[in-house]
C-alpha cells in the first residue's frame, strides 16, 4: 500500500498495523487464523465510482429505459428514469422499478448488459468508461487484504448479478470471486414458469433458461447488508469497508463485541470536488465516524492517485435525461 496512498496517510498506516497483528501468529491475542480473515466492502463509493452522476446500476437503468431498449419498457418506467436527479434517493422503490425493467431477460442477458452498458463513457469524467471507475488505492488496498490471507467478499446495494459483472471486468476480478458477491435480490424463475408461485414443483433440465420475473425479493441495505452477511457467509467478518450510512449496520454487525477476533471498520469519505465529484466535510464525517468506531479515509488526502492520468473529471456532471434522449434521436 504505497503507490496510491499519501505518505502520511493514517488510515492506511491503521490498516497496516491492524494487518501485522492479526497475521502474526506469535501475537497470540491478535492473531487470526487465515480461514476466519474475511473482509466485506461495499462496492459504489467504496471500491468504485459511483459520480457519473449516479450509481452504475442506476445510470444503466436510464440508458435502458431512454436510450438503449424504450421500445421494452412501460411508458411508467421511463416516467421513472427522467425523474432520477442528483440527491434523488436510492432506495427500494426505484429497486423495483429496476426489477421490472429487467424483466424477461435471463442472468446472462442481465450480466451481458451490465458488460456492454459498461463501455459507454459517462459526461461526468474524461476519458473514462463506466468500467473504469475502480478506486486506485482501494484495488491496492484490496490486494494487500488478498496477498495476507484475507478473504474479500463485496457486499453491495446494487442487484448481484451487475455487481458480479462490474467487479468481474474491473482488476477487482484477482481477488473476488463471484460466489463472493451479495447484492440486491430479483426474483428469478424458470422460463415459462414465471407465473408459477412456486418452482418447487419441476426439475430443471438441459437448455431451460432462468429468468428474471419483474419480482423484487430484497434490496441489499442497512440491516439487510448484516443479515445476508450472516446467512451467506456464516460467521462474522474483521474488516469492513463503506462510505455511507446504509453501511453502518455492516460495520457495526462486524465490530459488535461478540465478534472473536479484533476487528476494524473503514469509512471512504467524499471529500475531494477536484479529482472527484465530493462534496462530503472532513471534518464534520470524519467526526461522526470516528465516534462511531469507524476509522475516516479521505479520498482527497489519503489518496494519493483515485484514477489513471488520463481520467479527468469534467467541467460538466450531468445533462437532463430528456436531453439525452433527445440527442440520441
Amino acid at each position: 500500500m504505497s503507490n496510491y496512498w499519501a505518505p502520511d496517510s493514517s488510515a492506511a498506516k491503521s490498516l497496516r498495523d491492524y494487518v501485522t497483528k492479526v497475521t502474526n501468529k506469535m501475537d497470540k491475542e491478535n492473531y487470526i487464523p487465515e480461514e476466519d480473515r474475511i473482509a466485506v466492502f461495499d462496492m459504489d463509493g467504496t471500491l468504485v465510482c459511483e459520480t457519473y452522476f449516479t450509481y452504475f446500476d442506476t445510470m444503466m437503468f436510464i440508458n435502458y429505459c431512454l436510450i438503449d431498449h424504450p421500445e421494452k419498457v412501460s411508458d411508467e418506467l421511463k416516467d421513472a428514469a427522467r425523474e432520477i436527479e442528483p440527491g434523488y434517493s436510492a432506495g427500494e422503490a426505484l429497486a423495483r422499478n429496476f426489477a421490472k425493467a429487467y424483466a424477461g431477460m435471463t442472468i446472462k442477458e442481465l450480466y451481458d448488459y451490465a458488460v456492454e452498458f459498461g463501455q459507454k463513457q459517462p459526461e461526468s469524467f474524461i476519458n473514462m468508461r463506466y468500467l473504469d471507475g475502480p478506486y486506485l488505492p482501494m484495488v491496492e488496498l484490496v490486494k494487500y487484504l488478498y496477498d495476507n490471507g484475507f478473504t474479500i467478499y463485496v457486499v453491495s446495494g446494487t442487484e448481484r448479478t451487475t455487481t458480479r459483472a462490474i467487479i468481474a471486468n474491473s482488476p477487482f476480478s484477482e481477488y473476488v470471486s463471484p460466489s463472493h458477491i451479495i447484492g440486491t435480490e430479483f426474483e428469478v424463475k424458470e422460463r415459462g414458469y414465471e407465473d408459477v408461485a412456486s418452482n418447487m414443483d419441476f426439475k430443471y433440465a438441459d437448455g431451460d433458461e432462468l429468468v428474471f420475473t419483474g419480482g423484487f425479493v430484497q434490496k441489499n441495505l442497512n440491516a439487510n447488508k448484516s443479515i445476508w452477511i450472516e446467512r451467506e457467509i456464516g460467521q462474522r467478518p474483521v474488516l469492513a469497508f463503506g462510505n455511507s450510512g446504509s453501511d453502518t449496520s455492516m460495520m457495526n454487525y462486524v465490530l459488535d463485541k461478540r465478534n472473536p477476533y479484533p476487528a476494524q471498520a473503514y469509512m471512504v469519505v467524499a471529500d475531494d470536488d477536484v479529482r472527484e465529484w465530493g462534496t462530503q466535510n472532513w471534518e464534520e464525517k470524519s467526526a461522526e465516524y470516528i465516534e462511531k468506531g469507524y476509522v475516516p479515509i479521505s479520498m482527497k488526502n489519503d489518496f494519493l492517485k483515485i484514477y489513471p492520468d488520463t481520467i479527468k473529471r469534467s467541467d460538466i456532471q450531468y445533462t437532463e435525461p430528456e436531453e439525452a434522449e433527445d440527442d440520441a434521436a
